[in-house]
């Protein structure tokens, strides 16, 4: 019984909370960045003032993360891929953190009932929307890249309103319970008051 217990609750994220992104138009702008940086190439450097800085946020997550993704290189390429996409799209790294949290318990390959895949549970259609078909969902650096810039284009729709954005996110606009658990895991279980970039 604690068994089961613990794989569903293992799986609660994934099941419960990863919503379906509504199809939405991009504005061109967001559109010719989204499929001029899409890809899986590797991160070309971490977005610190100071080398000291970046090793000193790597470490504060990298400690934090380690029960869910033990493996360390794995752990610290998530972590430089999260802050880089994070920056570039002007989001904070933490909030992006809360986000995997919360839509995929930091699972690379989930997939939820409506289709959204990987870290970020990104809906398929984005790619469409992107003009970039091919690109895989599963990939590290493509699923930050699209989550992130869909992330960017509803806080601008919503002109910076973070509850709405969120819930524009997960498709569950209008319901408190998504953006109250991702507000909550920044606020919380991601917050990092030491220097981003």
């Amino acid at each position: 019984m604690k068994r089961l217990l613990a794989g569903w609750l293992l799986l609660w994220p994934i099941l419960a909370l990863a919503g379906a992104q509504q199809y939405e138009k991009l504005t061109e702008q967001m559109r010719l960045q989204l499929a001029h940086w899409a890809g899986d190439r590797p991160v070309p450097r971490l977005v610190f003032r100071n080398s000291l800085d970046g090793q000193r946020w790597i470490s504060a997550m990298s400690d934090r993360l380690e029960k869910r993704i033990p493996d360390r290189k794995q752990r610290l390429e998530l972590l430089r891929t999260i802050h880089y996409e994070a920056v570039r799209a002007a989001l904070d790294p933490q909030l992006v953190l809360g986000i995997i949290e919360i839509e995929s318990g930091f699972r690379k390959y989930a997939v939820s009932r409506a289709g959204a895949r990987g870290f970020m549970q990104v809906m398929p259609f984005w790619t469409t929307e992107a003009g970039r078909r091919r690109d895989n969902l599963f990939n590290l650096r493509t699923n930050l890249i699209y989550g992130c810039w869909i992330l960017r284009h509803y806080l601008d729709q919503e002109k910076g309103d973070y509850f709405r954005a969120l819930g524009r996110y997960n498709g569950s606009l209008g319901k408190p319970d998504y953006p109250n658990l991702v507000l909550s895991a920044w606020k919380g279980r991601w917050k990092y008051d030491g220097p981003n970039a």
